[in-house]
C-alpha cells in the first residue's frame, strides 16, 4: 500500500509568490540603496560637537530630529569637512550655537518621502497576503487553502510499489481474522451476497487491549481486498473551531463515496464516540458530541448507493461508547482481538524473527512459553531487544540466552550494577528472595520458579524471584489465589524468620496481596461471610466516577469486607511463616549460594527446591 501524492501548486499560489517576491525587493531597494549611493559622512560624538562649537570651529549646522551636520572652519580657501553627530534633548543648543556665532537652520525635508508614503499604502496589504499565503501553505494550496480546515485528514492508502500488508502477516488473532475475511469477500465479490439479500455490517468494531494488532488487521483487510484504505486517529476530528470535526466526518465520507469499494478506518474512536450521557453533568452539546452526531449520521445514510464501503474501527475502551454507535447497523458487529494465547505467541515470534538472525540453539516455543499475556506489540519488541542484545555483544546472531535476557530486560528493567549494596542489605534481600522462591515452590497456579537473583534492577527493584508459567491459565481456584498471596508475603515472612524484624523492601508485595484479596473479596465473591456477591464497580467506572472503586455499601458491610480481606492476608502470612521456619536450614543453604553467586537458576535451583517440604509432611516426619 502507497499514500498518494498530494497535488502541484495552483496557479493562484505561484502569482502569490511573485508578488511576495516583488515587495521584498523593494522594500530592501528603499532601506540600502540610498546608503549605497549616497555621500558616506563620518560619524562623531554629541560631546565632541559641542566641544567644537565652544571653540568656534563650526561655520554652520543643520539641525534634524535624527541627525545634525555640521561644516568646520577651512584652512584658506578650503571648506571645511564635513560630520555628523546623532542629538540628544538639549533645550540650550541653539543658544549655544548663536552665542558662538554658528549659522544654524533645520534640516530640509527629504525629497524622498512620497517613497514612505507608497510604502505606508503598500506593506499592510502584503502584509494580509503573506499571512494568506501561509494558512495556504498549511492546508494544502488553492484558493481554497485557507478554508481548508473542515477537509479530512485522512491518509489514504491505495495498492503501489510497496509491499502490502495481508493476512500472512497477522498471526495470533486467528479467531478474528476469520471474522475479516467475509469482509475481505464482500468487497471483493458483492454480488455473492446481494444476490441472495444479504447485507454486510456497515461497521465492524475491533476490540481489545493495546498492542494486540487491531491497526494492523485494518490495513490486512484492506490488503487483500485490494481497495483504497481511509486512515485517520479519531482526535484528528476534534479541534477548537465549532464543528470543524462534523465537517470532516461529512468530507470523509463523500471521499470515500468517490472511491468505493473502499474502507474507512477510524482508530481510537473513544476519543470522539464516548457516550453523550457522560457529558451531561458539563452542559453537553460540545465539539465532541456534534462530531458524534454527524458521524452517526453518515453512517445511517453512506450506504445507501454506495454498499461498499465499509467502516473499520478500533477501541481499548468499548464500554465507554455511546450506545447509537454500537446499535445494528452502524457498528453491528464486535470482533474481539486479544492478547495471543501460547500458539499465538509462537506464530508472532514466528513473524517477528523473521527479520533477524537467529542461532541455531533458538527454541521459540520455549520463549513463547514464558511470555503470558504479552501482546503482538510486546513480543516483536522482545524480539528487537533480543537483536540488539546480540549485536552489543559482538554475536553474529541471535542466541537463545539473548531472547530470556531480553524477556528479563522488559518484565524487571535493566540491570543496576552501579547500585552497589552494603553486606547488611544485600543479605536481607537474599533472604527475601530466597524466601519468595521457596514459598512459591509449594504453591500451585502461580507457575514454576525460574531463577533467583540479588541484582538490581528497574527502578526500585533490589532482587526478583522469576517465575515462568507452564502453561495458559484462564481460570484460577481460591486455593490457588491464596498461594499465590503466601507467595508474594515469602520475603517479608524470611525477613521475620531470620531477622525478627522488617524493612522497607516489602511494600510492593503488601499492595499486590491486599488488592488480590480484596478482588476474592469484592469481584470474585470467595467469602463465605459475604457469600458470592459483587462489591466492586470498577467495571462501571467508564463514565467518569470518582473515589471509591467498591459499590456504596454499608458501614457494616465495609467492615465486614476489610475483616474478610486482612483474614486471607493473615492467613497466607502464617502459612508463609510455617515453610520457612519448618525448611529454615534449607532456606540459609540456599541463601549463602545466593550470596555467593548472585543469580541461582536452571537444574541447580531446580534440585535446590524440590527439597522444600510441604508443612503438613514435615510435622507427619517429626
Amino acid at each position: 500500500m502507497a499514500i498518494k501524492d498530494q497535488p502541484q501548486p495552483p496557479r493562484f499560489r505561484q502569482i502569490s509568490n511573485v508578488l511576495l517576491l516583488l515587495s521584498g525587493l523593494f522594500l530592501l531597494a528603499n532601506i540600502f540603496l540610498p546608503n549605497l549611493f549616497g555621500p558616506q559622512i563620518p560619524q562623531v560624538p554629541y560631546s565632541l560637537f559641542v566641544h567644537q562649537v565652544q571653540e568656534q570651529d563650526v561655520v554652520r549646522a543643520s539641525v534634524g530630529q535624527n541627525e545634525i551636520r555640521y561644516q568646520l572652519k577651512g584652512e584658506g580657501d578650503k571648506p571645511g569637512q564635513v560630520l555628523s553627530t546623532t542629538p540628544i534633548f538639549d533645550l540650550e543648543l541653539p543658544k549655544l550655537l548663536e552665542a558662538k556665532g554658528v549659522e544654524f537652520a533645520a534640516t530640509p525635508p527629504s525629497k524622498n518621502g512620497w517613497i514612505g508614503s507608497v510604502l505606508s499604502w503598500v506593506i499592510p496589504p502584503l502584509i494580509f497576503v503573506a499571512i494568506f499565503q501561509f494558512f495556504m501553505n498549511r492546508n494544502g494550496g488553492g484558493p481554497q487553502g485557507a478554508l481548508s480546515i473542515g477537509k479530512s485528514k485522512a491518509k489514504v492508502y491505495v495498492e503501489g510499489e510497496s509491499a502490502k500488508i495481508t493476512f500472512a502477516d497477522v498471526a495470533g488473532v486467528e479467531e478474528a481474522k476469520t471474522e475479516l475475511v467475509e469482509v475481505v469477500e464482500f468487497l471483493k465479490t458483492p454480488d455473492k451476497y446481494t444476490a441472495i439479500g444479504a447485507r454486510i455490517p456497515k461497521g465492524v468494531l475491533l476490540v481489545g487491549p493495546p498492542g494486540t494488532g487491531k491497526t494492523l488487521l485494518a490495513k490486512a483487510v484492506a490488503g487483500e481486498a485490494g481497495v483504497p484504505f481511509f486512515s485517520i486517529s479519531g482526535s484528528e476530528f476534534v479541534e477548537l473551531f465549532v464543528g470543524v470535526g462534523s465537517a470532516r466526518v461529512r468530507d470523509l465520507f463523500e471521499q470515500a463515496k468517490k472511491q468505493a469499494p473502499c474502507i474507512i478506518f477510524i482508530d481510537e474512536l473513544d476519543a470522539i464516540g464516548k457516550s453523550r450521557s457522560s457529558n451531561a453533568s458539563f452542559g453537553g452539546n460540545d465539539e465532541r458530541e456534534q462530531t458524534l452526531n454527524q458521524l452517526l449520521t453518515e453512517m445511517d445514510g453512506f450506504a445507501v448507493g454506495n454498499t461498499t464501503v465499509i467502516v473499520l474501527a478500533a477501541t481499548n475502551r468499548p464500554e465507554s461508547l455511546d450506545a447509537a454507535l454500537l446499535r445494528p447497523g452502524r457498528f453491528d458487529r464486535q470482533v474481539l482481538v486479544d492478547r495471543p494465547d501460547l500458539s499465538g505467541r509462537e506464530a508472532i515470534l514466528n513473524i517477528h524473527s523473521q527479520k533477524v538472525k537467529l542461532g541455531p540453539d533458538i527454541d521459540l516455543k520455549a520463549i513463547a512459553t514464558r511470555t503470558p499475556g504479552f501482546s503482538g506489540a510486546d513480543l516483536a519488541n522482545l524480539v528487537n531487544e533480543a537483536a540488539l542484545l546480540a549485536a552489543r555483544n559482538k554475536r553474529l546472531a541471535v542466541a537463545q540466552e539473548d531472547f530470556f535476557e531480553a524477556f528479563e530486560r522488559v518484565v524487571a528493567g535493566l540491570e543496576k550494577k552501579s547500585r552497589v549494596l552494603n553486606e547488611k542489605e544485600k543479605k536481607i534481600v537474599a533472604y527475601h528472595e530466597v524466601g519468595h522462591a521457596m514459598v512459591g515452590a509449594l504453591m500451585t497456579g502461580g507457575g514454576e520458579v525460574a531463577k533467583i537473583s540479588i541484582v538490581p534492577r528497574g527502578m526500585a527493584a533490589l532482587g526478583y524471584t522469576l517465575q515462568v508459567p507452564t502453561e495458559d491459565r484462564f481460570l484460577l481456584d481460591e486455593s490457588e489465589l491464596r498461594g499465590q498471596i503466601a507467595t508474594l508475603l515469602g520475603g517479608r515472612s524470611a525477613e521475620e524468620v531470620v531477622f525478627g524484624s522488617i524493612t522497607t523492601g516489602a511494600s510492593n508485595d503488601l499492595q499486590r496481596a491486599t488488592d488480590l484479596a480484596e478482588r476474592m473479596v469484592t469481584t470474585y465473591g470467595m467469602s463465605k461471610v459475604l457469600g458470592p456477591l459483587a462489591y466492586d464497580r470498577a467495571q462501571q467506572s467508564f463514565l467518569g466516577e470518582m473515589g471509591n472503586a467498591r459499590r456504596a455499601v454499608s458501614a457494616q458491610t465495609a467492615e465486614a469486607i476489610d475483616k474478610e480481606v486482612k483474614e486471607i492476608v493473615e492467613t497466607a502470612h502464617t502459612q508463609a511463616l510455617n515453610i520457612l521456619k519448618e525448611n529454615r536450614e534449607l532456606l540459609e543453604t540456599i541463601t549463602s549460594q545466593l550470596l555467593e553467586t548472585e543469580v541461582i537458576e536452571g537444574e541447580k535451583l531446580h534440585n535446590f527446591l524440590t527439597q522444600v517440604k510441604p508443612v503438613d509432611q514435615v510435622s507427619a516426619v517429626v
